[in-house]
């Protein structure tokens, strides 16, 4: 039903138009009486082989939400109703910013991929915050809710460790984890502070806030990498999580690359911004590999990139991960691809089919 829909509605509406379009149905079923509820028993994860505990929390499944689909918090309830097991906000930033100017999301259909320079638009954290404080002062189901934050465009590199600290202060109460995100390529610079010298003061700024501002919790901080470090850079950020007490890494953000993609006119009239979907599947499986070598089972290890089928699932699992992200897949396969691939993740792990 979804694809039909997608095939004669979406895909006509221009990228942005089809997520808002989206965006709204799931908000809007999730405020009909009863209908979050009903929903999530229907899709949710119920296998208990797919139950994972990590970060300190209990997870129904492996499977979550990545950043950038609901970066305000404004769908939490409705998107955890379709079955993720755990849904991130964000990226979200110290001060309220609208983005880059659009068009800034390009589809690429044949490849199942997305190129998007979105720019962190959000309405910043303290009105975040304010939201899931909101949401978790409402009886009924609390879903797990990670915070991603990133960078303010306005603000400089060497005021860059301030605002993170900004935002994770105003974060870490409603925060089941928060990630630090130094690697969208759409905020000029931020992939620079991925280089160990320049990531080390503000993750140990982001951890010493979260510690101060939440000192009954310890929130679980993470840091997402982009698929485009160099393998030595990789590890040099797996030591610094490591040194620092970190308690994951996300594996990986989009790709600058554009390997994968057959449509060069499509690519060219696209532009700058960072490729997700299938193209990424092999160069984040390679870096999520990498990881576990490094670091073992000393870090959670968040597999994210070209995810789409149980196989996709399982190989992540395999080579480290102990947790899932998707985003690409979700907005091609429709609402009831979460329980699709925790169904058949599941159908896989039981039988022990490689």
């Amino acid at each position: 039903m979804y694809r039909t829909i997608y095939a004669v509605l979406l895909r006509r509406l221009p990228p942005e138009a089809a997520h808002r379009a989206a965006f709204w149905l799931i908000r809007a079923t999730a405020e009909v009486p009863g209908a979050a509820v009903v929903l999530r028993r229907a899709l949710g994860p119920r296998d208990s082989s797919l139950r994972v505990r990590a970060l300190g929390l209990e997870f129904p499944g492996p499977l979550g939400l990545a950043a950038g689909f609901d970066k305000d918090g404004e769908a939490v309830t409705g998107l955890a109703s379709l079955g993720f097991s755990f849904i991130e906000v964000g990226t979200v930033t110290a001060r309220p910013q609208p983005g880059n100017p659009k068009p800034r999301m390009f589809r690429f259909h044949d490849e199942r991929a997305l190129v998007n320079r979105m720019g962190f638009n959000n309405r910043g954290a303290a009105a975040l915050a304010a939201r899931l404080r909101a949401l978790r002062a409402q009886p009924g189901f609390k879903p797990i809710i990670g915070v991603n934050i990133g960078k303010t465009k306005a603000v400089a590199e060497e005021a860059a460790v301030a605002d993170y600290v900004t935002s994770a202060l105003l974060v870490a109460d409603v925060a089941d984890y928060v990630v630090v995100n130094v690697s969208s390529p759409n905020t000029p610079g931020l992939r620079n502070l991925q280089a160990a010298g320049k990531l080390r003061p503000i993750l140990a700024a982001v951890r010493a806030a979260l510690d101060e501002a939440s000192p009954r919790r310890r929130v679980p901080l993470l840091v997402k990498i982009a698929p485009d470090l160099a393998d030595p850079d990789v590890d040099a950020v797996a030591d610094l999580a490591l040194e620092l007490g970190l308690d994951g890494i996300i594996a990986t953000n989009t790709t600058v690359s554009r390997d994968g993609l057959r449509d060069r006119a499509a690519v060219a009239d696209a532009g700058s911004g960072g490729l997700s979907g299938a193209p990424l599947r092999q160069r984040s499986l390679e870096v999520l590999t990498r990881l576990h070598d490094r670091c073992g089972k000393r870090l959670t290890l968040i597999a994210a990139g070209g995810i789409t089928t149980p196989a996709d699932a399982e190989a992540r699992l395999a080579a480290g991960a102990t947790l899932l992200q998707a985003y690409t897949a979700f907005i091609y396969e429709g609402p009831c691809w979460p329980r699709r691939l925790q169904r058949g993740l599941a159908a896989r792990l039981r039988s022990g089919k490689p």
